[in-house]
């Protein structure tokens, strides 16, 4: 039997208690919360690790309005998926309402001592777990933190000066020299679990027509990441590629914790090459994010660097609809828009040339395509969807901002050579000459829309527009 100890870490004055025992009695048992947040998983989960080793269990989820209200059909459906599967080995009690009201009165309920969670880095899990852990700490409970989403929580990576970094590069040398702990051991056979008298029922989430979601849940996430690593050493060339299937489909399941980072790169240790290296660099740039969101909240919604905020912008209308809906008359960008609508997901390169064309074609402040996203993304992540955007529109961490201005036809021209993706998303060009540029006789002839601007033009306005505020 390993011994029960603690190692009491300290994050911003914010104690961290972590919690680690394997199997066999421990003295004094006592019962506990396991509060799910986006660690929907059993394996590799040391907060719940922590909570059983205190003693029998209660699982427990809290559907709280300020999180389930913004989101859009995309994340609502798959998150009750998702706990459905993890309702199949684990009984996970479902309360509906305020967290620092439900958890204080779940724990109340079963007697128990201590609430266990991964610890939240962002703008409003923080608030929220303040406020629980306040209401927790009034009637003698603790809140313990353990563990986060991340590999290396927020913060953890600075530079010599103890400061945080600006610039992904330096970041992700450091956070690989920082390295992380290996997976943790899996769930106790002896796992004992505690209810509750009254909970609710998960919600049916009805999805707009035309919306297919991936299959959710621990076991999917498992059986998409051994799938991927069969083909991990093409990673690097094919991830590029919208119309083969190049990446990893992974950021839903680790959006909701399905599998951790740390899992991914535990596989990823003993394989060398190309596409290993990059894949690493990506889960790196995901932190990356996650650690410039808590270094300055105000970002989530608010310009990184301020000065961009004197941007002049046009107020979306009906081209910001049709961008929307993918009604651009720019193929490629209308294939990415139609994939998010479709699968609510979008391939990686498709997001910056989307992005691109919104802020810097139609000259639309990214907030608005940020918004979008997130409705309709089921891997819908603060820090990475909206420092993405941030990116593309040169207010973020980019070290060269606004000069780059993505030419939608040649960018499709360079990643879907052969048109395969503007194809699946853009039927109506499956038999023209030319997909990524149709001629106006072709457009009329399928009925596809004439470009709703001029790029030349508009990259030059673009352009005159960041002139302005530089001045």
């Amino acid at each position: 039997m390993r011994s029960l100890t603690r190692t009491i870490l300290t994050h911003r004055g914010v104690a961290c208690r972590t919690a680690l025992h394997q199997g066999g009695p421990v003295p004094d048992q006592t019962t506990s919360v396991m509060w799910f947040r986006r660690d929907l998983r059993t394996a590799d989960n040391p907060a719940l690790l922590a909570a059983l080793a205190d003693g029998p269990t209660l699982p427990l989820f809290v559907l709280d309005p300020a999180l389930w209200g913004p989101a859009g059909p995309s994340r609502r459906s798959y998150l009750v998926d998702s706990l459905r599967s993890l309702g199949r080995d684990v009984p996970v009690s479902v309360v509906r309402g305020d967290p620092a009201q439900q958890v204080l009165r779940a724990a109340q309920e079963v007697g128990a001592t201590r609430v266990h969670v991964a610890a939240d880095y962002g703008p409003y899990g923080a608030r929220r777990d303040a406020a629980v852990e306040e209401a927790l700490r009034d009637t003698g409970i603790e809140l313990v933190r353990t563990g986060s989403p991340y590999a290396v929580a927020p913060d953890r990576v600075t530079n010599g000066s103890g400061a945080s970094y600006k610039v992904f590069t330096p970041f992700s040398r450091a956070w690989a020299e920082h390295g992380w702990r290996g997976p943790a051991d899996p769930l106790p056979t002896d796992a004992r679990w505690r209810h509750l008298k009254e909970t609710v029922d998960l919600p049916d989430v009805a999805l707009p027509e035309g919306l297919e979601l991936p299959d959710a849940g621990e076991a999917a996430a498992h059986r998409a990441w051994e799938a991927f690593l069969d083909k991990v050493v093409d990673y690097d060339g094919a991830r590029d590629l919208p119309g083969v299937e190049g990446t990893s489909r992974m950021s839903h399941h680790l959006k909701y914790g399905e599998i951790h980072p740390r899992t991914l790169l535990a596989d990823l240790a003993g394989r060398g090459g190309k596409g290993a290296t990059t894949y690493r660099q990506e889960i790196a740039w995901r932190e990356f994010y996650a650690d410039v969101l808590f270094q300055r909240p105000d970002s989530a919604r608010e310009y990184l660097r301020r000065e961009y905020a004197a941007m002049t912008y046009d107020e979306p209308g009906a081209d910001f609809e049709a961008w929307c809906e993918g009604r651009t008359g720019f193929p490629v960008v209308d294939a990415g828009m139609r994939q998010l609508r479709a699968t609510g997901w979008m391939h990686n390169r498709l997001r910056m040339i989307t992005a691109s064309f919104l802020v810097k074609d139609l000259h639309v402040e990214w907030q608005h395509g940020a918004r979008h996203f997130l409705h309709w993304l089921v891997d819908g992540d603060l820090a990475s969807n909206n420092h993405g955007w941030q990116w593309t529109a040169g207010s973020g961490t980019d070290a060269s901002p606004f000069f780059r201005v993505f030419n939608p036809t040649s960018q499709g021209r360079k990643f879907d050579p052969d048109a395969a993706y503007v194809r699946t998303w853009v039927p109506e060009l499956v038999d023209v000459e030319d997909p990524h540029d149709p001629s106006p006789e072709a457009r009329r002839r399928v009925g596809y829309p004439e470009p709703l601007v001029d790029h030349a033009a508009e990259r030059l306005e673009a352009l005159d527009r960041y002139q302005a505020i530089k001045k």
